[in-house]
């Protein structure tokens, strides 16, 4: 499976911002899929997932309310709907699949497959 990852950029406090995942190569939608940041000298923070069975989702606590993971079947493709964003939410953004057919993590070891990462900047 191969993730591309865009629709980072900057925007101001308060802003914002919808990234996408396209999954190539291979069926996205029977495997649960995450998004992680990362800032510089940090490890990779899980933003928040969505399942394969049911499409349910959960988010890290920094993020609930804020952000909206969903799935468009046809395309292949995961979102990452963020609204109302704040300075600490800059990172570089990545999305991941795992393997098919098992649960959501909140590990990233446990993600196989990840995009090349898109900057978000949220500005104060």
């Amino acid at each position: 499976v191969q993730l591309q990852a865009s629709g980072g950029g900057l925007v101001q406090a308060g802003g914002s911002l919808r990234l996408s995942c396209v999954a190539s190569g291979h069926n996205l939608n029977n495997r649960p899929a995450g998004w992680f940041r990362q800032t510089p000298g940090k490890e990779r923070e899980w933003v928040g997932g969505i399942k394969w069975r049911d499409d349910s989702t959960f988010y890290a606590d920094s993020v609930k309310g804020r952000f909206t993971i969903s799935r468009d079947m046809p395309k292949n493709t995961v979102y990452l709907q963020m609204n109302s964003l704040k300075p600490e939410d800059t990172a570089v953004y990545y999305c991941a699949a795992r393997q098919l057919w098992t649960d959501l993590s909140t590990g990233p070891s446990d993600y196989t497959y990840w995009g090349q990462g898109t900057q978000v900047t949220v500005s104060s």
